[in-house]
């Protein structure tokens, strides 16, 4: 009877540690499917191209250091259609982004070192490794929701202000 009474208790300690063990692997998974929050840093204002009219008002997020620029929009599921983020490169000259680890699909809005848009690669395709260049030179990358530059009529040629505290 007592080696009954072990063997259950043995059990018992086996099925409670596939619970935890179990417990514990759903926690991990949790933890990298974790999905960036939008961080305001600022505002970003996108005006016609005789910089009269203002065409669009966006709260943006900044990437300026290396690691924030590779990360970018990646994880997130979603943006807010007033939200975008705008990276801050370190050269001006040709730039090229794809969209690895980037579910939701984006407009990505080259921006000149004179703040005028020359480029726009239009409704990027989520998870996709294809490159998209600017085919001119930028320093600064805007990435908006997909459309976004149709619904408001964005377009090359147009002035980009902003202003951010980092």
């Amino acid at each position: 009877m007592r080696n009954v009474i072990l063997a259950a208790v043995g059990l018992m300690v086996v099925a409670t540690a596939c619970t935890t063990s179990d417990e514990q692997s759903n926690e991990v998974n949790t933890q990298r499917v974790y999905e960036p929050k939008f961080r305001h840093d600022g505002y970003l204002w996108i005006l016609d191209g005789s910089a009269k009219d203002t065409i669009a008002l966006l709260e943006i997020e900044v990437a300026v250091s290396d690691e924030e620029i590779q990360y970018g929009m990646m994880y997130r599921r979603s943006m807010a259609e007033n939200r975008g983020m705008l990276f801050v490169m370190k050269n001006e000259r040709p730039q090229s982004f794809w969209m690895k680890n980037t579910y939701i699909p984006l407009d990505i809005v080259y921006i000149n070192s004179q703040k005028r848009i020359v480029s726009i690669q239009k409704e990027a395709e989520p998870l996709s490794e294809r490159s998209l260049p600017s085919y001119e030179p930028a320093l600064y990358v805007l990435e908006v929701n997909a459309g976004y530059c149709d619904r408001h009529g964005v377009k090359v040629g147009d002035l980009v202000l902003f202003e951010y505290n980092r």
